[in-house]
């Protein structure tokens, strides 16, 4: 491979002014698309060595045939332009998302005559205003049926309206009391129209005015005698109390905000978004982002806001947007949001308080939709059926993998190493043969893989009526009984290794002494996500869509963390162990010493007055507890 691109440009050729450039194929497809506040800069970048780029970048430049740019006048022009082209184009190797599902919102139909609020996935009616969205369709009718009993506007289909205003006889949602536009013959248009405007007014930011309003218009009634009227008002209070309670008060009355909780590794991401109006949540949606190539948090950011208001209406971008980092043309961000808007937008980080905590619930929330979905791709029979063939071919391997056996080297502090190995079945988690193997004494992560791998392969090479445990074994982290457990029936197609180059050579000598090389091996390094094999030069490099990354990367997480949960257990029954060497302290003691200090660097750290602060433990039994573990 040259390690200079033949299209390379000449230095002197690209220009220093913002713009936007676009890598393209041979055959003219476009990409990737980027925009730069110095093009030369942000071009020299890609044609450095190709052994000094990122992979998946050498893979898109590699790939390329051409660069082009276009110069604009302003950072902020860069911005539109790229967010243009990236929606033109769909690039392959830009980020590409993926919405959970079509979203259910309430529309109210401005542009009518009589407008009406209806539940709606279409985001273009015109002259709409909207509102969500909404996790269920159910939540949406929910809230309409509580909010046309204080604003009770049109809700009867467009036929049925037209129908009763010709006829003169009210619809029948009119009749039964669901429709309060002009159809149900109670109302003007003009009196009608202003009730939309109210409904429109409260749902946009929560409106106390309502309240107080209809709070005071019923001790007026109640006042004159008039219980009936003070009867309406008050069903009218209370539904409007009904959906203030159903989004609890987050933020400040007057807060208008979107806030982003992202969560990531190498292959994708996932953004929760939280829509917050008048200090209320009013709708939560959920995206996911598949990432071609390297890209930063910053830059992740700056995609998802462009995304999200690329194309939205002024009245849905807020005054604040909170985001976990910020990008790195945030000035020129939250001027073209300014422009988009009309008013003032500030894109910042929450530091402190209650904003702080949203924007923690939002990751965790972001966190989990990343586990879910990479859980369901790789719970999918298609999906899992397209991983194995993916692999076969990626890997050159005769057939399928269908049993995939994964190896992870865990320690702590370089002390009690261990080596969990979890097993995949037709690409599906097999926990009752999950296994951890303990080191005695290793030199380093390489020698720790080979001693792992020669001892599991040798059980292989067992008779058939040789029935042993494998060594310190354990099921998933659980405690097991006595009972014998049935060795390695099944020769793995595939062995997986967490690691570089020096992890899957360590192997590859394990598999050569044992004498089973006809067993294939790849090792998966999790900074570039990269599948090395033995005996090459430079790695294999799936797509970051392709169903069988997705799969070796769930084999390695899952290797992690049961290796983590063996350790922790590990971790707590040894100093429980130690502990209760201490004369007169017993197991109720020893639980509320962890529970109080939290963890055992602390405890261990703590001096014998605080010890002593705890319920039930004297100066002696603190002093003592306190020389144990010192001595320890």
């Amino acid at each position: 491979m040259a390690n200079v691109l033949p299209y390379r440009p000449k230095a002197g050729e690209i220009p220093t002014d913002p713009g936007v450039y676009r890598f393209r194929d041979a055959e003219g497809r476009v990409l990737y698309v980027g925009k730069a506040k110095n093009l030369r800069a942000r071009l020299s970048n890609y044609f450095a060595p190709l052994h000094t780029l990122h992979e998946r970048t050498r893979r898109m430049v590699t790939t390329a045939a051409s660069v082009e740019w276009t110069v604009v006048a302003t950072d902020v022009d860069s911005l539109q332009l790229e967010y243009m082209w990236i929606k033109e184009f769909d690039p392959p190797f830009n980020v590409r998302y993926r919405d959970d599902k079509s979203y259910p919102f309430m529309a109210i139909t401005l542009g009518d005559e009589a407008p009406r609020v209806i539940v709606t996935r279409n985001r273009r009616i015109p002259g709409a205003k909207y509102f969500g969205p909404y996790p269920k369709v159910w939540a949406v009718h929910e809230t309409i049926d509580l909010m046309i009993k204080v604003f009770p506007i049109r809700t009867c289909s467009d036929s049925s309206y037209k129908k009763a205003m010709a006829s003169g006889r009210p619809c029948f949602p009119g009749q039964i009391g669901r429709c309060g536009g002009p159809c149900s013959m109670k109302v003007t248009i003009d009196e009608h129209r202003a009730m939309v405007d109210d409904f429109v007014a409260f749902m946009s930011g929560g409106d106390q005015r309502f309240a107080r309003d209809l709070t005071a218009r019923m001790r007026e009634a109640a006042a004159a005698m008039d219980y009936e009227s003070a009867a309406v008002y008050r069903d009218r209070l209370q539904a409007i109390d009904a959906v203030l309670n159903k989004s609890a008060l987050v933020l400040e009355d007057d807060m208008d905000a979107d806030l982003f909780g992202i969560a990531e590794d190498e292959l994708a991401a996932a953004v929760q978004h939280f829509v917050v109006r008048g200090g209320r949540i009013r709708g939560v949606r959920a995206t996911t982002i598949e990432k071609e190539i390297d890209i930063s948090g910053a830059d992740l950011v700056d995609q998802v806001l462009q995304r999200t208001y690329g194309d939205a209406a002024a009245g849905d971008i807020p005054r604040h947007v909170f985001v976990p980092t910020l990008p790195g043309d945030t000035g020129q961000l939250e001027q073209w949001l300014q422009d988009r808007r009309g008013k003032r937008v500030t894109v910042q980080v929450a530091q402190r308080g209650r904003k702080a905590d949203l924007m923690r619930t939002a990751s965790i929330n972001a966190q989990q939709a990343l586990m879910l979905h990479k859980t369901r791709r790789t719970s999918d029979y298609v999906a899992r059926s397209q991983a194995l063939t993916d692999l076969q071919e990626a890997l050159g391997l005769e057939e399928a993998p269908l049993r995939i056996e994964c190896y992870d080297v865990s320690h702590l502090s370089g002390t009690n190493v261990v080596a969990s190995l979890v097993v995949f079945e037709d690409g599906l988690p097999r926990k009752d043969q999950y296994r951890i193997f303990g080191v005695g004494e290793t030199t380093d992560d390489t020698d720790s893989m080979y001693q792992v791998l020669t001892r599991r392969l040798a059980y292989l090479d067992r008779p058939d009526d040789d029935d042993e445990p494998l060594p310190d074994a354990t099921a998933d982290g659980e405690v097991v009984t006595a009972r014998k457990r049935p060795r390695f029936a099944y020769r793995p197609q595939l062995l997986v290794v967490d690691g570089g180059k020096p992890q899957v050579e360590a192997a590859a000598r394990a598999l050569a002494d044992a004498g089973h090389s006809e067993i294939a091996l790849c090792g998966i390094a999790k900074r570039l996500e990269e599948i090395w094999l033995p005996g090459e030069e430079y790695p294999v490099i799936l797509p970051r869509t392709s169903e069988s990354l997705y799969l070796l990367q769930r084999l390695r997480d899952e290797a992690h963390r049961f290796a983590i949960v063996h350790q922790r257990k590990r971790r707590k029954r040894d100093i429980t162990s130690v502990l209760s060497e201490v004369p007169g302290l017993g197991a109720s003691r020893i639980k509320a010493l962890l529970r109080h200090f939290g963890s055992v660097s602390k405890l261990k750290q703590a001096t014998p007055d605080e010890i002593q602060e705890l319920p039930g433990i004297g100066p002696r039994l603190a002093q003592a507890i306190h020389r144990h573990l010192a001595d320890g």
